[in-house]
């Protein structure tokens, strides 16, 4: 597979996985365009991109509004002719117990998680279904697997977006030829943490701090080991853990 002819559509691009995915596949040679709502983080990683030879898109919006999404399909077509590929990557992980009732954290995490998954997909597959093939690539947990103290809702987010990417991967890959993926890391070192508000939860997880997480360039390793497979292999998930989490 040629990767100079692959155009990837990366959510949440301003910063880790995200950040790391994008750095990956244009020093591989694909042409990727980089969206999440910090506009200036992604122009500083277009030009990173930019000054190592790579070919890179930076385009502003919010995975909660569909219509900046299918403005950034419109860029990426204006500027690559096509897209190839989405990695729905955008995701919050405010972690709080039940009891707190902390509904907006709950609604923040169904609106990005989910919706924002869904709403990648509505503008990126026409195009995959015009050109008969491509890939998408959904970032999902070790959350789908099991639950965690605090991680109710986004556990069922997470679960969410596994089931919805098995669903895809038997609608679309026998039809259309689009392959679909669900990555399932575990602990890894990300802004995720930097949104929780429940005392209790940053309480316990004082005692993870010692612990030796997943780096975001260990699951850009594995979208790029995703995307570099013939046409004719679909890898449905890959569950990738720290060596030291259980």
């Amino acid at each position: 597979m040629d990767n100079n002819n692959q155009i990837i559509i990366i959510t949440g691009a301003s910063s880790g996985i995200g950040k790391a995915t994008a750095l990956k596949l244009a020093s591989e040679g694909f042409k990727v365009v980089l969206t999440a709502r910090r506009e200036e983080k992604l122009d500083d990683i277009q030009t990173q991109i930019e000054k190592s030879g790579g070919q890179a898109l930076a385009v502003a919006a919010d995975v909660t509004k569909i219509d900046e999404l299918k403005n950034v399909v419109e860029k990426a077509k204006s500027k690559f002719g096509t897209v190839t590929g989405l990695v729905n990557n955008a995701g919050l992980m405010p972690l709080s117990f039940i009891e707190k009732f902390k509904t907006e954290e709950w609604d923040t995490m169904v609106d990005v998680n989910i919706k924002g998954v869904l709403n990648g997909l509505t503008a990126v597959l026409p195009e995959l279904i015009k050109n008969k093939g491509g890939n998408i690539i959904n970032i999902s947990s070790s959350a789908a697997h099991r639950y965690f103290p605090g991680g109710a809702v986004y556990c069922a987010t997470k679960s969410a977006v596994k089931m919805l990417s098995e669903g895809l991967r038997q609608e679309l890959a026998p039809k259309y030829g689009i392959n679909v993926t669900s990555i399932e890391p575990g602990a890894t070192d990300s802004e995720l943490m930097d949104t929780i508000t429940d005392e209790d939860i940053k309480e316990k997880l004082k005692g993870m701090k010692d612990m030796t997480t997943l780096e975001a360039e260990d699951i850009a390793e594995a979208i790029y080991y995703v995307l570099s497979q013939p046409s004719r292999v679909n890898v449905n998930n890959i569950y990738i853990m720290p060596s030291e989490q259980q």
